[in-house]
């Protein structure tokens, strides 16, 4: 295996894992728009976006099962739970299920990873045809702070937003919208919630990061749809995008908030970091 070869897969799941998080960057065509809607008084949307965002985040972990594709660089599937006490913590299953992406992963043996969230680093499982390329070793660890050396000059928001990136943060785009719209009552996999939707500028985001992320995307509108249910908890949300990558859409469906976490850091003997990984593999000392 090249140098380049495990770099640019080192890289894409380093985005990929990030993106099957609990967030995504996105935007939206005007044929996407939620149609018939009962447009809100502002008062009372503000008031009730805030309860959901207050709720998700003191809820403090939940079962997490989502879909994300991005263009024809990949489509993939995430399954797992997440907590967001301190941190993101947690452990995903992440399939991938087409695209560029599944071809490359195809080719190192396995299509399906395990992915572990722990507060100063990720770890990705990668198997048995990768171990035999990379020293025998079948995790691969990210650290947070070498993300901007991995992604470039945005890699280090990347990592930001790996380590802060909450369920409720898409309630608060929602807050930053000018245009939020209450769609209706709808019923989520059983559950009565409430569908609300809005549109928002990149430029008009106040988090720097995530605003200069979105920008080098090549994003400068993103839309987000969410359902709330009687608790005020967040059950789903549908964010589209058109990227540099690609058109891009995510959509994700929480349940069980408050459930247990787990997430183990894998055995040191049985683990590589990504970085000296890349030296061995490209002669750098």
């Amino acid at each position: 295996m090249q140098g380049s070869t495990v770099r640019r897969v080192g890289l894409v799941l380093a985005v990929a894992t990030a993106l099957t998080g609990v967030v995504a960057c996105t935007s939206q065509d005007s044929s996407d728009g939620p149609g018939q809607d009962d447009r809100a008084p502002h008062g009372r949307t503000l008031a009730a976006l805030r309860s959901a965002e207050r709720a998700t985040e003191h809820a403090e972990s939940a079962r997490v099962e989502s879909t994300t594709t991005m263009g024809s660089l990949m489509s993939m599937t995430a399954d797992g739970t997440l907590g967001w006490n301190d941190g993101i913590t947690g452990t995903l299953t992440i399939t991938y299920t087409g695209g560029t992406v599944a071809d490359t992963m195809r080719r190192l043996g396995t299509t399906s990873m395990e992915a572990r969230y722990l507060p100063d680093a990720y770890y990705a499982r990668m198997g048995e045809k990768f171990a035999e390329k990379s020293g025998g070793k079948r995790w691969i660890r990210y650290a947070y702070e070498d993300l901007e050396a991995l992604a470039g000059g945005s890699g280090g928001h990347l990592g930001d937003r790996m380590r802060s990136t909450t369920p409720n943060q898409s309630v608060k785009l929602l807050l930053s919208s000018g245009d939020v719209r209450k769609v209706g009552e709808e019923t989520v996999r059983g559950r009565s919630a409430t569908h609300w939707s809005g549109t928002v500028a990149t430029a008009d985001l106040t988090d720097a990061g995530l605003r200069r992320q979105l920008t080098e995307a090549g994003v400068t509108t993103e839309t987000v749809d969410i359902w709330i249910d009687g608790r005020n908890l967040l059950v789903k949300k549908v964010e589209k995008a058109r990227t540099a990558s690609g058109r891009m859409t995510q959509t994700a469906h929480y349940a069980d908030y408050g459930a247990t976490v787990r997430a183990v850091r894998p055995p040191r003997s049985d683990t590589g970091d990504f970085e000296d990984l890349m030296r061995k593999q490209t002669g750098t000392p």
